[in-house]
């Protein structure tokens, strides 16, 4: 691994210190090196914050230094005004002299223009390094973008020989550790859906104790007003969009949305982008999660397989032909492998 690349690294690892606080935003980190020694480090810490760069200059102790120092960042630095001001003009105000850069911005308000603007100062600007490793990094804040829809990940958690549940009865398989790591997954996304069957079997809280967030949406489809008034997804303790007809009561953080069925699922995920819903968790169960794949909705797929055997019950989703496997690893009793439609992503 070259310098460029050592030091790009450590951006994508400071990045990953926003995962779940910086939505819809990209998660971007930032280090500033200056003869071969780290004199800056930050990263983006929550929305509506200092960006990465922002913190990795304030954390210099010489600014002097940054007129012969290399700043590298995982993102290219923004060049509108939003909630904080332009990066790149702060960058040209310390007259940095070298910027190293994983991804350009596809955000058309940025688009390469902080690349050009830098160019033009006397900077020296290098791109693409670590290309691939930032794109997977940043692929819910890249999808949203360029495709104005949520990022969708599939996910289920089935026996080793291929049921999710026994019939008409809630069936813990995934091992505790594992369990975590999904309520860790869930602080990562701004919504989690569940079917009509399996919110009435399951009576699921679909929170992230775990991993608290004030973040995620539940999310259920009751078209016909199934749903208990007791249960869990009815307590309006959380932010709830039911995908079903209006109930009476005094609802504070429930909403209801009409849902007839022929609307399809892309009906479904305009209806979501409409709510500022960009990542999206499908748990289940089987007739939900094949119908996203049946539609061809969705980017990702998280399959959990135990050891233990149900012998009979409910079926788990057919994975679709032609997947790429990106990652697979085992968590105790549980193997846990990841998909997506193409390796394109490093």
């Amino acid at each position: 691994m070259g310098k460029h690349e050592l030091y790009m690294q450590r951006c994508l690892q400071l990045a990953q210190l926003g995962a779940g606080k910086v939505a819809p935003n990209p998660m971007v980190g930032a280090v500033i090196v200056h003869q071969n020694r780290i004199i800056g480090e930050g990263w983006h810490r929550f929305f509506g914050g200092p960006h990465a760069e922002v913190n990795a200059i304030r954390e210099v102790q010489e600014k002097a230094l940054l007129k012969e120092a290399t700043l590298y960042c995982s993102l290219e630095p923004c060049h509108h005004f939003g909630k904080t001001p332009p990066c790149v003009d702060l960058i040209i105000a310390h007259q940095i002299k070298k910027v190293v850069i994983c991804n350009l911005d596809p955000n058309p308000q940025v688009g390469g223009k902080s690349i050009q603007k830098m160019r033009a100062a006397g900077i020296e600007v290098i791109t693409g390094v670590l290309e691939k490793k930032g794109a997977w990094l940043n692929r819910f804040f890249f999808h949203w973008i360029r495709h104005h829809l949520p990022y969708v990940v599939l996910k289920w958690a089935q026996s080793s020989d291929g049921f999710i549940s026994r019939s008409n009865a809630r069936t813990p398989i995934s091992s505790p550790s594992t369990q975590r790591l999904v309520h860790r997954w869930r602080s990562e996304m701004d919504g989690i859906l569940v079917g009509t069957r399996t919110a009435l079997i399951d009576n699921p809280q679909l929170d992230t104790r775990f991993y608290p967030t004030g973040r995620l949406t539940r999310i259920t489809l009751d078209r016909h007003g199934k749903l208990p008034i007791d249960h869990h997804l009815l307590d309006d303790r959380h932010p709830t969009l039911i995908f079903g007809p209006p109930r009476t009561g005094n609802w504070h953080s429930t909403a209801f949305i009409e849902f007839n069925r022929g609307d399809t699922i892309q009906q479904l995920l305009q209806r979501l982008q409409l709510k500022g819903i960009s990542t999206l968790l499908v748990e289940g169960g089987t007739e939900l999660i094949q119908s996203f794949l049946e539609a061809g909705a969705w980017q990702e797929i998280r399959v959990i397989q135990n050891h233990q055997q149900l012998s009979q019950g409910l079926k788990g989703p057919q994975l679709p032909p032609n997947l790429y496997r990106r990652e697979s690893f085992q968590l105790h009793q549980d193997k846990i492998n990841i998909y997506t439609t193409s390796q394109a992503l490093g």
